[in-house]
C-alpha cells in the first residue's frame, strides 16, 4: 500500500497508463476467504487509497467490483473449476499461464470500472478503452516482476 501510494501514485505513462499495484494485495487473499470479509477488505483497501489520492470512491467501487468477481470467476480460472484451496494465489502456486490470465481479466475489470468512472461519460469511450488496455498491461508486467522478486518459489498444483 505505501509503494503504491507513495510512489506509483505519481507514476502517469503517456497520459493513459496509471500502474495500481495495490489490486494484488485483494487478487492475492487466499482462495477460502468468506464472501463478506472479501469485499469487505476490497472496499477499505479501496477507500484507504481514495482517502490518501482525494478521491470520490472510484476506488472503493472498483476494488468492490473485483472481489465480487474474484468470488464468482477466481476458482473457475485458477483451478480450472478443480476444489483445490490456495492459500496466496500466485504465479508459484498456480499454473502460471492461469495466474496471468486471472490476473489480467481482474486488473481489466478495475481498470474498466474505474477509468468509466473516472472520465465518467461515453464521449471518450476510445480513451477508457485505451487506458484500460494499457494499464492492465503494465500492471500486470509489474505484479508477475514483484512476484518473480518477493515472492519464494512454492510447488504448482
Amino acid at each position: 500500500m505505501a509503494l503504491q501510494l507513495l510512489v506509483l501514485n505519481h507514476v502517469y505513462l503517456g497520459g493513459y497508463v496509471m500502474p495500481m499495484l495495490y489490486v494484488l494485495f485483494i487478487l492475492m487473499l487466499p482462495t477460502d476467504t468468506k464472501r463478506i470479509p472479501m469485499l469487505l477488505i476490497a472496499f477499505g483497501t479501496g477507500l484507504i487509497v481514495d482517502v490518501m489520492n482525494n478521491m470520490l470512491g472510484f476506488h472503493a467501487l472498483a476494488c468492490t467490483v473485483v472481489a465480487m468477481l474474484r468470488i464468482l470467476f477466481a476458482d473457475r480460472i485458477l483451478t480450472r473449476g478443480e476444489p483445490v484451496t490456495i492459500d496466496s494465489p500466485s504465479i508459484y502456486s498456480v499454473t502460471p499461464q492461469y495466474f496471468i490470465s486471472y490476473l489480467m481479466l481482474m486488473l481489466a475489470a478495475f481498470y474498466l470500472v474505474f477509468y468509466t468512472l473516472e472520465l465518467f461519460g461515453f464521449r471518450s469511450i476510445g480513451g477508457v478503452l485505451l487506458s484500460t488496455v494499457a494499464s492492465t498491461l503494465v500492471s500486470t508486467l509489474l505484479a508477475v516482476l514483484y512476484q518473480f522478486i518477493f515472492l519464494k518459489k512454492e510447488t504448482t498444483v
